[in-house]
């Protein structure tokens, strides 16, 4: 437990420096600069909607495959299943007023609350992988699109059309709904081929 929990901390706190990598140009325009060797040539022959549609394949396809072998689905929901049949009994026990029942139950909902933080906690370790391929992607969008113009517009649902770089609900620019629309449909695809479980 102690070894599991230690696992959860170290990837959430990954996590946390690579999101905060994004706030510092020096890092987001080097890590951009260097992917753009390997991507710029494939975003100067295809349209860049079309770039980040690809780019949205292959975050749904590793982040499916990284959850796949890092969380154990069967375990989650046998652990939330258990949770729910020990809700629905703990919640009669209270209603009825049966302080022996209740004070029975009280070892099993401090086992059932100590499985779900572990669940909890192993989950942040998928996270730090996929944030580790996600991240350097982000950042060489940010740089292709501030660096190369883009004034391609595109058809988005229920927000019409826009340019690449229109902001969109407040400061979020149309790329990244379009990039998030894109990953969040096609992950489903993934995860249905692969046979993934849902969280």
């Amino acid at each position: 437990m102690a070894k599991r929990s230690y696992g959860g901390i170290i990837a959430l706190l990954v996590a946390m420096v690579l999101i905060f990598s994004y706030s510092i140009p020096g890092i987001r325009d080097t890590v951009g600069q260097a992917l753009n060797v390997i991507l710029g040539p494939i975003a100067d022959a295809l349209p860049f909607y079309i770039v980040i549609i690809i780019l949205s394949v292959l975050t749904a396809l590793y982040s499916s495959v990284i959850q796949k072998y890092t969380i154990d689905y069967e375990r989650m929901q046998d652990v939330q299943e258990r949770m729910k049949v020990f809700q629905k009994e703990f919640r009669e026990a209270q209603l009825s007023g049966d302080e022996k029942k209740i004070k029975k139950l009280e070892p099993k909902r401090d086992k059932a609350m100590k499985e779900q933080l572990e669940m909890s906690q192993n989950q942040f370790k998928p996270m730090a992988y996929i944030l580790i391929i996600s991240v350097p992607i982000f950042f060489w969008l940010l740089f292709r699109l501030n660096n190369v113009p883009v004034n391609i517009e595109i058809t988005m649902p229920f927000f019409g059309q826009h340019t690449l770089t229109d902001l969109i609900l407040g400061p979020v620019p149309a790329w990244i709904l379009w990039y998030m629309i894109c990953s969040l449909t096609l992950s489903q695809v993934v995860r249905k081929a692969l046979n993934i479980g849902g969280i």
